[in-house]
């Protein structure tokens, strides 16, 4: 590779990809790298992703956007957690909160004394102890930190928004911070003979767009990392087997609910997502177990509204590719891989990865080191998420279809097989540095699908059974307290993010 600055950073594509690498870039990098993005308006954009997770708030922070004026530009909603149905057996319920459960005591997990009261038949659900699902019960949202003079932490949320709104917003930032944005399609791309590195595109109209560094933002495409660096890609489909997703709006329901909802059928899950101008809508599902037209039918007849606009069909597979950094191109968002939406991880895998990407940035385009670095990184975290997503198909109990049937019994990675083994003795667990999901996630997915520790932690045993018996109640006191003065999320929302929908 050749020893050239970087002086010109070039991002082939727009959407949240796009323009949140775009925002970010100009935002750190310093003033003598420029950075121009190519995108055309031809071409649409995936356009599902619009429930996250908390880590955004971190990368609205740093973009130096107001949360209020964000929320009215987009549309946007709070989000507490994720409320699983059907997934463990039909009829179950369990919400995945942002939150801890319960307050952790003398460096011992919180779950660990309630598999202990669990035992002595004080308690039966982990989620009485959960701030947010008793703010989700009572359908009440406020900007809380922590409760009171106690220890134990507030509410820790995410949003719902239009994604298109939301890179649109992004790119009023960026350019107002500097970004140069072309309009244009790739016709090809030129490389370096002697580097291998990209040397310049070419668009349609004949124009040359030469760059030091490319990001490839072209969705599943991946014009740059694939088509001319021929980067493959890793299918992971025999662990993750949904490969089709059907979108379409509907309208908003009377009430705005501080939660996602993901709701299993036969075959896949379908998503509902509320906004402050409709409801968000998909049916994610396995095209080897379920007919399109069914798929279909199933996602318009379990809508709560009327729908406001067409269907739109997507067909993707699961996995990631074998080098996400190769030459003097990173591939950022789908192009990067494909994460199905299920813990709505989408957005954070951009956010991480720009992240990442600013934090290796090479000062030439020699640096080897900090390519194979990068790709460490990111193929960690890929993997820990995909461990993740698998343990909500693979810790059920249903056998009422094939696909449920093919799911309970699959083969799985022995990264996931050893964790759940560890948790199903006495409820240990140990987080990666890479992971993004932290040990309160794991455990209320595993529990919620009726993956329940065959004992407790020994150390548990420091409180006396009437100890024990008076901490979850003196934490449920707590949690009642903190909740009452909360508004409702509609209220919230009216008073502080209210959208312009006239």
């Amino acid at each position: 590779m050749s020893n050239t600055p970087i002086r010109k950073v070039v991002i082939v594509g727009g959407g949240t990809a796009g323009w949140i690498s775009a925002a970010a870039l100009t935002k750190l990098l310093p003033s003598t790298i420029s950075v121009t993005l190519i995108e055309s308006d031809s071409i649409g954009t995936v356009g599902v992703g619009e429930a996250t997770i908390p880590q955004i708030r971190r990368l609205n922070a740093m973009l130096g956007l107001d949360e209020n004026t964000f929320l009215k530009a987009t549309y946007g909603t709070f989000k507490l957690g994720i409320e699983f149905s059907n997934w463990g057996q039909i009829g179950d319920s369990y919400i995945h909160t942002f939150g801890d459960v319960g307050l952790n005591l003398a460096n011992l997990q919180f779950h660990q004394y309630w598999l202990k009261a669990r035992s002595l038949g004080l308690t039966k659900n982990l989620w009485d102890f959960s701030l947010h699902k008793q703010a989700i019960d009572q359908n009440k949202f406020g900007r809380l930190d922590h409760i009171g003079q106690t220890s134990m932490t507030g509410l820790s949320y995410a949003f719902h928004f239009d994604a298109g709104l939301y890179s649109a917003h992004l790119r009023q930032h960026a350019e107002k911070n500097g970004t140069t944005r072309i309009e244009g399609l790739i016709q090809d791309t030129l490389l370096d003979e002697t580097t291998g590195n990209i040397k310049c595109v070419k668009l349609q109209n004949g124009e040359i767009i030469e760059g030091d560094f490319f990001i490839d933002c072209s969705g599943f495409r991946g014009l740059l990392i694939e088509k001319s660096l021929g980067i493959g890609y890793q299918d992971w489909s025999k662990w993750l087997p949904c490969n089709r997703a059907i979108a379409i709006p509907s309208e908003r329901t009377s009430t705005l609910l501080p939660y996602t909802k993901s709701i299993a059928q036969s075959a896949g899950w379908q998503w509902r997502i509320p906004l402050q101008h409709r409801t968000g809508n998909g049916h994610v599902y396995s095209g080897e177990f379920l007919d399109d037209d069914v798929a279909l039918n199933t996602l318009l007849s379990n809508l709560d509204g009327e729908p406001l606009g067409d269907p739109n069909h997507l067909k993707f597979s699961t996995g990631r590719r074998d080098a996400f950094w190769h030459k003097n191109c990173v591939a950022i968002g789908l192009s990067s891989g494909f994460m199905e939406p299920l813990e709505s991880t989408s957005i954070h895998l951009i956010q991480s990865n720009i992240s990442r990407l600013i934090e290796l940035f090479p000062s030439n385009t020699q640096e080897d080191t900090n390519i194979r670095e990068y790709n460490r990184q990111v193929s960690e975290e890929f993997e820990l998420i995909r461990d993740f997503l698998i343990l909500h198909y693979h810790q059920t109990q249903r056998e009422d279809s094939e696909f449920w049937r093919y799911c309970k019994h699959m083969q799985i990675p022995d990264t996931l097989k050893d964790k759940m083994d560890l948790f199903s003795q006495s409820g240990r667990l140990y987080k990666k540095s890479e992971d993004l999901f932290k040990e309160s996630s794991w455990v209320q997915v595993m529990i919620g699908q009726g993956l329940i520790p065959d004992t407790y932690h020994p150390m548990a045993d420091r409180l006396s059974n009437e100890q024990v018996s008076k901490f979850i109640s003196d934490i449920q006191s707590i949690i009642s307290q903190a909740i009452a003065p909360l508004p409702d999320h509609d209220t919230f929302i009216q008073n502080h993010c209210a959208a312009d929908l006239q």
